[in-house]
């Protein structure tokens, strides 16, 4: 089992498959901690009363501080090539180079 959570997050030992865990726990946790203040900030329920709209807007915020929090919780590991990887990917799925 260990092995092939090895081999899927391509991690090259345990302690760097812990790290990986670790980095992403931390930052789904943290992303959506620090995007309500910035939400309450901007006062996005007063500008979007239709709820469905209000749901999307707050996805797309919690997806960017998610973006920029891993990149940096992933430097602060010292994994910044696996996460800088990581994002490459995901922003590829958009059609977005870099």
């Amino acid at each position: 089992m260990i092995n092939k959570m090895l081999k899927i997050f391509h991690a090259s030992s345990l302690k760097h498959l812990v790290i990986i865990f670790t980095v992403f726990a931390i930052t789904g946790s943290l992303s959506v901690y620090v995007t309500e203040p910035i939400i309450n900030f901007i006062n996005l329920k007063k500008i979007v009363g239709f709820y469905p709209v209000y749901l999307i807007l707050k996805v797309v915020i919690i997806l960017i501080c998610y973006n920029i929090l891993l990149i940096t919780l992933g430097t602060l590991a010292g994994q910044f090539p696996y996460f800088f990887n990581m994002q490459k990917k995901f922003l590829r799925r958009f059609k977005i180079k870099i």
